[in-house]
């Protein structure tokens, strides 16, 4: 496939994430989709495996975190390499907290589907949002902080 092609199936992979549509993402990914997210003591970090560890990283997704993309991404690439640059926000279910988070994606796609991807994210404004405060219950109307 073409570079260009590749994009354009980044693209939708993307928009779907963004819709959180499971059956989307299942169908533009690869039966062998590895996705690999840095960090430790936080629910999404790991190495996903298989469909059934992107459906597991989506489920998890879902249970943890609700982010929004303000800012339409970039998207840089060569060959069957397309790398995704962004920006996000977004709030930590468990304590109410938001997050703001420049993230790049690194992501490979074979044959039409998206075989491998590696984020690269603020992993400490999403540590900082996801810190439990002993003794002070999260707050409704927390603003965004880095």
């Amino acid at each position: 496939m073409c570079t260009q092609q590749n994009v354009e199936i980044v693209k939708s992979f993307l928009a779907a994430l963004g819709r959180r549509d499971r059956q989307g993402l299942m169908a533009l990914s690869a039966e062998d989709i590895e996705w690999i997210i840095p960090g430790e003591d936080w629910p999404l970090a790991g190495t996903h495996r298989g469909l059934a560890g992107l459906g597991n990283l989506l489920q998890r997704a879902n249970e943890t975190v609700e982010t929004s993309y303000p800012e339409p991404p970039e998207f840089i690439a060569q060959g069957n390499r397309v790398l995704i640059i962004g920006f996000a926000t977004g709030r930590i279910k468990a304590t109410n907290r938001t997050f703001e988070d420049h993230w790049v994606f690194a992501i490979t796609v074979r044959n039409g589907k998206v075989t491998k991807i590696r984020e690269y994210v603020d992993t400490q404004a999403l540590a900082r949002a996801s810190e439990m405060v002993p003794g002070i219950r999260p707050s409704r109307t927390s603003s965004l902080s880095n």
